[in-house]
């Protein structure tokens, strides 16, 4: 498990900057797979079955509650496609690295 899977999502405060291009990038590389898209971070998830795909989408929705930041997802019957921004900070922060990390360990279970 990453460095990152471990943390916890800090409550995002009115006047955060978010993170600059360069610091996304630099963030990225702590992560396989994942890329940046329109200043969200963004990963296709494959799946055999529409089962495997809800079973992942209903513990990410679990994962998501505890950490209190929420994805956009789009499902489809063998996919899941993540999308991670700060809406509170208009861009990137931390929280959606850590969440991003934890879906890769939830995937690998």
């Amino acid at each position: 498990m990453s460095d990152l899977a471990r943390k916890r999502c800090a409550p995002c405060e009115g006047g955060t900057l978010p993170y600059t291009e360069a610091e996304a990038r630099e963030m990225l590389g702590s992560l396989k797979g994942w890329i940046l898209e329109d200043n969200k971070l963004v990963k296709l998830y494959a799946f055999t079955n529409y089962y495997q795909t809800m079973a992942f989408v209903n513990a990410l929705a679990w994962i998501s509650h505890r950490e209190d930041h929420h994805p956009d997802l789009l499902v489809g019957y063998n996919q899941c496609r993540v999308v991670y921004s700060t809406h509170a900070v208009d861009g990137l922060s931390e929280n959606d690295f850590i969440c991003a990390a934890k879906c890769d360990v939830l995937f690998q279970l």
